[in-house]
Parts: C-alpha cells; sequence; structure tokens
C-alpha cells in the first residue's frame, strides 16, 4: 500500500513517515501541497494523510482539489481540534480527522480502518460507466462505442473491463485485480489476468496488438486510458 503524507512540518513528516514504514507501508512524503494533483499522479497512492494548517493552500482546499477527480481517501491530521473544523473536514470529503499529538497506535489504527472499508468495498456493476469513446452496459453486459459499434462481453470480460474503467488512469496490480475481479478467495494463478486482458483486447481495441485502452505497464500492472 502506498500513501503519501503531506505535511510542511519537516519532524512530524518524518516521524509519521517512519511509523508508517515500520507497520510496513510504502511512503511519500510531500511537504508543499501546490502540486498535490501531480503527486497524485505521480505516486498513486492508497491513502493519504494530510495536514491542515499548510503555507500558500490549506489542507481543506487540497482536499476539495482533489475530490474534483479522485476518491482516494484521505485522514487529516491537524493541531486544530475545533469541533467545527472536525465537521468541515469530513464534510468536504475526509474519511477521518486525526488531531495531533496522536499516539502511534491510534495513527496505526486509522489507517488501517479506512484502508480496510475501501478494500471491503464491493465492485458494483450495476450502473453504466463511460470513459472516452466506450460505455458499459451493466444489463446486458455490453460496450458502446461512440461510433455505434457494440461488443458482448462475458460476465468475467465484463467485470474485469468494468473494474478498470472505474479506476481509468491507475495502475492496478495482478493482486489487486484478482481480488475485485474474481474475489478474495480465489487460489489460481495470477497469470488468469493476462489471458482475460489478451480476450478483452480482442474485444475492445481495434488493434489488440497495439491496445490503445487496456494498457501493460511492464512489472506493475495493468491501466484503462479513455
Amino acid at each position: 500500500m502506498n500513501i503519501l503524507v503531506v505535511d510542511d512540518d519537516i519532524p512530524s513528516a518524518r516521524m509519521t513517515s517512519y511509523l508508517l514504514e515500520e507497520a510496513g507501508y510504502r511512503v511519500f512524503r510531500a511537504h508543499d501541497a501546490s502540486n498535490i494533483l501531480q503527486l497524485i499522479e505521480q505516486h498513486n497512492p492508497d491513502l493519504i494523510l494530510l495536514d491542515v494548517m499548510m503555507p500558500k493552500i490549506d489542507g481543506f482546499e487540497v482536499c476539495r482539489q482533489i475530490r474534483r477527480n479522485s476518491d482516494i481517501p484521505i485522514i487529516f491530521l491537524s493541531a486544530r481540534h475545533q469541533l467545527q473544523d472536525r465537521v468541515m473536514g469530513l464534510q468536504i470529503g475526509g474519511d477521518d480527522y486525526l488531531v495531533k499529538p496522536f499516539e502511534p497506535s491510534e495513527l496505526l489504527a486509522r489507517v488501517e480502518a479506512v484502508l480496510r472499508r475501501r478494500n471491503a468495498d464491493v465492485l458494483n456493476t450495476s450502473t453504466r460507466l463511460s470513459q472516452g469513446n466506450i460505455t458499459l452496459d451493466p444489463v446486458e453486459h455490453k460496450v458502446l462505442f461512440t461510433d455505434g459499434r457494440v461488443v458482448e462481453l462475458t460476465p468475467l470480460e465484463f467485470r474485469l473491463l468494468y473494474y478498470l474503467m472505474k479506476n481509468s488512469g491507475r495502475i492496478l496490480n495482478v493482486t489487486q485485480i484478482l481480488s475485485k475481479v474474481w474475489g478474495y478467495d480465489y487460489e489460481g494463478e495470477s497469470n488468469l489476468v493476462a489471458v482475460y486482458i489478451r480476450r478483452l483486447r480482442t474485444k475492445v481495441e481495434e488493434d489488440p496488438d497495439h491496445p490503445r485502452h487496456v494498457i501493460t505497464v511492464r512489472n506493475l500492472g495493468y491501466k484503462f486510458e479513455p
């Protein structure tokens, strides 16, 4: 799991990062949130720990910017302990709010709880989903192209494409795909994903050997590009 720590207090950010790394997370730090969207694209975090009181742009405004483009979980870390601050943080899209100073065990528990809720979400393929020139019809498991073409998919092919499109632009590794598309109890070989990716490309790509939408990211996984 990748966690992005955004805090202008360098000693505090270092300590938070150390705690998370000791717990097994991969941590990236930023001390200025002015380029937050670029940082998210660069590091592809599973969770953001966001300080509220920062120069140039405060954590609340940073959260608003992120929520225009992403539903990445956000935990606010702040010395501002007033009720209205905690309420504001949650109302604008934060998943939790932890007041500084905090106990290391509480921080780790909050992080684990937010990630557990995030990962427990069932892949919901009951609503139409559109990205670029592709729309998915969940009723008939069809792919609708803007040029009028219609392609039928098997249920598993549909779930796989839906998951990739729902996370458009984000790299998904094989473990994530197996968990969400096949289910947590799946114990098969990981090359199953590669097999289905190839099948999917033959149906949705104009040139399956040179895909434009279902992209392989070498040594990392797969992503969908609109």
